[in-house]
């Protein structure tokens, strides 16, 4: 299952009757000692070391929650920690976000 940008929103409706969503907000996830750290290189992008390391472009966003990014695009020679379970991940992305 994709992270996409609005699934994993809650939906509400203010006062006025307006509807509005919620904040996504990215679990801590915690090294259970099988991460993968990788210093970044010229043109590394989170989509692309996603698709590397979980054959899912659209898996960047746990790349980026792991280490506090908020941007796509990194500058080479940052270190960044990979985590190994993605679909671990999911559950607890999910756990923060839909099911609250």
């Amino acid at each position: 299952m994709a992270v996409h940008r609005y699934n994993t929103s809650g939906q509400s409706k203010n006062k006025d009757g307006k509807r509005t969503l919620t904040t996504i907000v990215p679990p801590k996830f915690e090294d259970d000692g099988s991460d993968i750290y990788i210093y970044t290189r010229e043109g590394d992008r989170l989509d692309l070391l996603a698709s590397d390391y979980y054959d899912d472009r659209t898996k960047w966003v746990y790349i980026a929650a792991a280490n506090n990014l908020k941007e796509m695009v990194v500058e080479p020679g940052i270190q960044l920690r990979i985590p190994q379970d993605p679909d671990d991940l999911r559950r607890e992305w999910n756990k923060q976000n839909i099911d609250r």
